[in-house]
């Protein structure tokens, strides 16, 4: 997958080596100095300007254009190598394939009788109208409407089949096709742990906020797909690194161990389990079970920014935003905006407020030393795990998002699921003044 990508700012090569990287829009003026009864001319930094005020246009972006990083005659912003993501114009992400696609996943919602009709005619048109190699869920042909069905039959051979959590499929998926609500695309996030492949995904579900399709022109638009040239909108994910401390009950008899040791601790380290996950919504920690607040901390970049005390945290992505975070009072942010939310769930504080960091930082999140008890920690609402004393749960922006493909474009898209999912600004509108005869 090939995206064609609009420069805002000139790259390295465009500039000298011994010049600070700057943007056009403020060094095509130089400044009038008097030295010792000569004028000379001297521009804002090292290299000669690269455009003109004319030259320069700002793109249909949510974001502005590139800051000048040049401050005064000598000052500018030191280049750091270890750039994170390019922000772009949404407006410019297009899909587009390097080659024909071959195979595509369709995703079915388990447990839904409505969906084995739309099913059996996207499958159909996959493979014989198209010649594509289907992949499906082994589990979704085990249902007994799919498996007694006769006339199904010689499209179920053709096949292929994996089961979750024992089939590798991330290099031999070209696109994915998800029937169902929000629900199956973050299950298709979870497949993949690195790369994923454009995702269409069709509003068969309850809210469906995430899946702009209608499968009423199916057809029409998976045709449109594959042959390329559709609108992207990428969401970011979260890489996260739960680093558990491993631990092994001691035999103690008499509070003394075998070798003569008074006891004074059951449990004892014996090492560390890692374990790494990608998250398209939210990282929930909450207090679980217990009927004590929670209490953790929280890191970022290695220093203490807070301490949660409440039901728990909710850090989340822009994608995410809608989601659990803004049942929990956060603002709703646009996909493309690169940033991640850090959202109390019902703070024992009248001034723990949602915030927003940019995307990129390295937060931490650990219980804790004075905590009454353990926390709870899933990842959009799967892989529920307790954390105790010593764990850690790392969380960045990961380098691999979601695209996920639009049926407009990507602001009119998430507008439009804001009004009609959410209801977002609906109201009855106010009267107007009678005009006076």
């Amino acid at each position: 997958m090939e995206m064609n990508r609009e420069k805002l700012c000139p790259s390295k090569a465009d500039v000298s080596s011994d010049s600070a990287y700057h943007c056009s829009t403020c060094h095509d003026e130089e400044w009038g100095n008097t030295s010792r009864g000569r004028a000379k001319s001297r521009s804002l930094s090292a290299s000669p300007a690269l455009g003109s005020t004319k030259e320069f246009r700002r793109t249909r972006s949510l974001h502005g254009p590139c800051p000048v990083t040049t401050f005064g005659p000598k000052a500018c912003m030191l280049q750091n190598p270890k750039t994170i993501m390019h922000i772009q114009d949404p407006a410019s992400q297009r899909l587009t394939w390097n080659k024909p696609p071959k195979s595509v996943l369709v995703i079915k919602k388990i447990r839904d009788a409505s969906l084995l009709q739309p099913f059996k005619e996207l499958c159909v048109y996959l493979t014989e109208e198209n010649n594509m190699i289907v992949y499906v869920e082994k589990k979704v042909l085990e249902d007994p409407a799919i498996a007694n069905d006769d006339n199904f039959g010689p499209v179920k051979k053709k096949f292929c089949t994996f089961r979750e959590d024992y089939d590798d499929i991330s290099n031999q998926i070209d696109f994915i096709i998800c029937l169902g609500g929000d629900g199956t695309l973050l299950y298709a996030s979870s497949l993949f742990q690195g790369s994923v492949p454009p995702v269409m995904a069709f509003h068969l579900g309850s809210l469906g906020f995430l899946t702009p399709f209608n499968f009423e022109n199916f057809q029409s638009q998976v045709t449109q797909v594959i042959e390329g040239n559709a609108a992207l909108v990428l969401r970011s994910r979260l890489k996260v690194k739960v680093v558990k401390e491993y631990r092994e009950k001691m035999t103690v008899q008499n509070g003394i161990e075998e070798n003569g040791v008074v006891s004074t601790n059951l449990e004892k380290e014996v090492g560390k389990q890692i374990m790494q996950y990608q998250v398209l919504n939210e990282v929930v920690v909450d207090r679980g079970p217990s009927s004590y607040l929670s209490n953790v901390d929280v890191f970022l970049d290695g220093h203490l920014i807070t301490t949660v005390q409440g039901d728990g945290v909710i850090v989340s992505t822009p994608t995410g935003s809608t989601a659990y975070a803004a049942a929990a009072g956060a603002s709703m942010i646009h996909p493309n905006v690169p940033a991640i939310m850090i959202t109390p769930i019902c703070p024992h504080s009248l001034s723990f407020r949602p915030i927003v960091v940019p995307a990129g930082v390295e937060l931490k999140i650990m219980l804790s030393p004075d905590a009454r008890n353990t926390a709870w920690v899933s990842f959009d609402g799967r892989k529920r795990q307790e954390i105790c004393h010593g764990d850690s749960i790392s969380i960045t922006t990961s380098c691999y998002p979601l695209p996920s493909i639009c049926f407009r474009d990507p602001v009119s898209d998430w507008f439009e699921s804001l009004a009609e999912c959410l209801h977002w600004n609906v109201r009855k509108k106010q009267n107007n003044f009678a005009v006076e005869e």
